[in-house]
């Protein structure tokens, strides 16, 4: 079973690959003409294009792409001439810090919200937070960011507004300076986490056996905290991966905003500088994130569920 989940996923790979090489290589102009700009000629053209391999068939260039990124050689940039995988490196360290950041705090805290809720149903808990969540998911991550600068920064100058961190800033520094990038990213998921949590434990509230445990008497938090929540873990470790993927593959945007040096950022970078190589290593990256994560989800769910385990 794990083993089918496994080629599956390494052929949604190969299919988001062969998407990432060909949207790159229908994107409008000319990476030769790009990089010569106005010193562009016949034959400056035609050397640039042979130095680039841009004169070899689309089919030979993406499999000697796909041959290299396989054994983690993604080339060279052609803003700097270094090594793609050395100038990921250090990003993608910086992605996967605010990533885990996010996550270490939005995971609890979606879940004990979900399961308070589920407590709580009809109550005016429930309602607030219903009401917080659905403005949460209503309102762009980048505005979000702008209105924390705005109060946390600006006005009351709490925090940076520019998460400007090096590999050798202290971690306690490096939490300060990420602090607004992870809440906005908290506010982000938390939501369609908590709200998941929420539904899939109500929804085995419904069951024979837990009117059963009602009947009893038994507290209605122990009911949902011991019966109900273990039976609805399946669809709630599903929601948990995709925002844990959206954590690595989503962050570009809050990136941008506050300046910081992770993999969205270099992706963004490079897309204004036409520099073709890192932006495939950027998307194949991500692809390979996403893809991981959900069929991780994918084997958790079935391992939480013997049910799923068998063919009906």
């Amino acid at each position: 079973m794990i083993a089918q989940r496994f080629a599956l996923g390494l052929m949604t790979l190969f299919a988001a690959s062969l998407l990432i090489f060909g949207g790159t290589e229908i994107l409008p102009g000319d990476l030769a003409s790009a990089i010569l700009q106005n010193n562009a000629t016949p034959e400056s053209l035609a050397a640039m294009r042979k130095e680039l391999g841009l004169d070899r068939p689309a089919a030979t260039r993406y499999a000697e792409w796909l041959s290299g990124a396989a054994h983690g050689d993604f080339g060279h940039s052609l803003a700097n001439k270094r090594e793609v995988a050395n100038e990921i490196a250090p990003r993608l360290k910086n992605t996967i810090f605010l990533a885990l950041y996010a996550a270490v705090i939005a995971v609890p805290l979606a879940v004990g919200l979900g399961l308070l809720a589920a407590i709580n149903q009809g109550g005016v808990f429930d309602r607030v937070v219903n009401v917080v969540t659905l403005m949460t998911i209503s309102v762009p991550e980048y505005f979000l960011a702008y209105l924390l600068i705005k109060y946390l920064s600006v006005q009351f100058g709490f925090f940076p507004s520019l998460a400007n961190v090096t590999p050798n800033t202290p971690i306690l520094d490096r939490m300060t300076l990420t602090f607004l990038p992870m809440v906005t990213l908290v506010l982000v998921i938390t939501a369609h986490m908590m709200r998941m949590t929420r539904a899939s434990v109500l929804s085995v509230m419904a069951s024979p056996y837990i009117e059963m445990a009602l009947l009893k008497g038994l507290p209605k938090w122990r009911i949902v905290v011991r019966h109900a929540f273990p039976n609805a873990l399946a669809p709630i470790i599903s929601v948990v991966a995709l925002n844990l993927a959206y954590l690595i593959v989503g962050v570009v945007i809050v990136e941008a905003v506050f300046v910081y040096p992770g993999l969205g950022q270099l992706m963004v970078d490079a897309v204004s500088k036409h520099d073709v190589p890192v932006v495939q290593a950027c998307g194949l990256i991500f692809a390979a994130a996403f893809i991981l994560l959900n069929m991780g989800a994918d084997i958790l769910a079935i391992m939480t569920n013997p049910r799923l385990r068998h063919a009906r």
